[in-house]
């Protein structure tokens, strides 16, 4: 069958209040872009007018400024889901103009199915082909487009000739099925096919095509600098130790790591240690160190969810398809970050820390407790399933004002008990087999920066006696100095001592 081409401004008309909707792609990667931005201006129209407007809707993850930053200043979300990065729709959510609830990536696609968040009105899908008989196409990024394309009553599909469609290939398309008839994921080394280079649909589902050129929003990352390349250096020097005392195997094993310049930079560092083998990646966001070091020969294969790279080097790499398309592998969330695979092939894994208090709790997602910043993302699926988690993170942040380390936690995402290792610029603390007065002391000692470490030794002398030495009187006050005074330098324990 033909499909009707239309512009973004009649898919747009497609869509009602209160609908929900799923977008493809995931990070600014494989989402649409022209009819999100036509849905925003349908949105302030119909404010205009007197008239409500809202969607809620669900991602594979953040995305660009043309779906989460247009429709928060639209004012157009009722619900939104699970990451996000975009500044404006930040201020929205923290502001309670839109809701949002948190969730681990791997877990989003499943729990749709499930029907624990309802129906898919339509699905918003960015591709480089779509074909007659319903096969789809994506571009450089996945997500959950396989199931909301399936579950979707109507879909509309942004063709954007940005992206070749000599791409076909690059795109392993599986969905498992669901319990009680749920089998193993026959993924065994990270180069493993085991579905479909396409999104197979309904035809008759796909109301538009809207074809579009608009690149891809996708930022540079920004340029090393000492405490980015000292945490880089510290991530390589301690996996090499870790190789020559047996922890790891010598042929090593494959890497996971975030999204952002810290994981970028560490990657760098990892690739230009000699000591370290050539390696394979199995990850969610593929970034621009994979693709150098790939071209290096220092990485040999990588699967992910997502090409979350530079404009030019997605450029490059559609320049060079013959090269890439034999090294990489773009998957659904629910695969490049499940956890039955995380564990079977021992991934190493590498995640940013927002805070961390000196017992070895993680809070990835709040501001002193209240503000969201991004979300959890996929650091939970990995790290809690890793051969070995490692988490990265600058000592502090704001010119020195904000502490990295803290006594206790303002938020909780990953507990003491899933983290192994914790890495600044200053240095490793290996919390294997500590108690957590032990990990408090290796924090302290190794991770944080000068100004904070004598305030934390002081710290420990409030606690109470028990197995975790905290003072429940004391416990935020690098917090409450902060929003006092903004400077957690100033906390002052004699406030809280007997």
């Amino acid at each position: 069958m033909s499909f009707n081409v239309i512009s973004a401004e009649e898919a747009a008309s497609i869509i009602k209040d209160g609908d929900q909707l799923g977008f493809s792609g995931f990070t600014a990667s494989g989402t649409p872009k022209a009819v999100p931005m036509a849905l925003a201006k349908k949105a302030e129209a119909e404010h205009a007018a007197g008239r409500p407007f809202k969607v809620g809707y669900f991602t594979g993850a953040s995305t660009g400024d043309s779906i989460d930053g247009t429709l928060a200043r639209a004012n157009a979300i009722n619900f939104r889901t699970p990451y996000q990065s975009n500044k404006d729709l930040r201020s929205a959510l923290n502001a309670h103009e839109a809701e949002y609830f948190d969730l681990h990536l791997s877990h989003l696609a499943q729990e749709l199915r499930y029907g624990f968040y309802g129906k898919i009105d339509v699905a918003i899908i960015e591709a480089a082909e779509v074909t007659e008989s319903g096969e789809i196409i994506p571009t450089c990024g996945v997500g959950i487009a396989p199931t909301i394309c399936r579950m979707a009553d109507k879909i509309i599909v942004e063709i954007n000739s940005r992206h070749p469609k000599e791409i076909r290939g690059m795109h392993d398309i599986y969905e498992p099925a669901d319990p009680p008839y749920r089998k193993e994921i026959p993924i065994y080394t990270p180069s493993d096919r085991i579905g479909k280079p396409y999104i197979k649909v309904d035809p008759s589902k796909i109301v538009g095509i809207v074809e579009t050129e608009l690149p891809n929003e996708g930022g540079k990352f920004a340029p090393l600098d000492d405490v980015t390349m000292a945490i880089g250096h510290n991530v390589s020097n301690f996996l090499a130790a870790e190789i020559k005392a047996g922890r790891i195997p010598a042929s090593f094993l494959p890497m996971q790591s975030g999204v952002g310049n810290v994981a970028n930079a560490v990657l760098a560092a990892i690739g230009d240690n000699k000591e370290i083998p050539n390696f394979n990646v199995y990850t969610e966001v593929i970034q621009d160190a994979v693709i150098d070091l790939m071209k290096q020969g220092r990485v040999h294969f990588a699967s992910g969810c997502s090409l979350t790279v530079s404009n030019p080097v997605i450029r490059e790499i559609y320049g060079n398809l013959d090269f890439f398309k034999e090294k990489i592998l773009l998957r659904p969330e629910e695969i490049s970050n499940n956890p039955e695979i995380v564990r079977r092939l021992g991934l190493i894994t590498i995640n940013t820390a927002l805070e961390a208090d000196i017992f070895g709790n993680i809070n990835s997602t709040h501001v002193v407790g209240t503000k969201m910043m991004n979300g959890i993302g996929g650091s939970g699926d990995f790290t809690r399933n890793a051969y070995l988690s490692i988490f990265t993170t600058p000592s502090t942040a704001k010119n020195g004002a904000i502490s990295a380390f803290v006594p206790m936690v303002s938020h909780l995402d990953h507990s003491e008990h899933s983290v192994k290792i914790i890495i600044t610029e200053y240095g490793i603390a290996d919390l294997r087999m500590k108690s957590p007065h032990q990990r408090a002391e290796a924090i302290i000692e190794n991770c944080v920066h000068p100004d904070y470490k004598q305030l934390l030794w002081d710290y420990l002398k409030l606690g109470a006696k028990g197995h975790t030495p905290q003072s429940l009187q004391a416990a935020f006050g690098f917090h409450l100095a902060f929003n006092e005074t903004g400077d957690m330098r100033n906390t002052d324990w004699s406030k809280y001592a007997k």
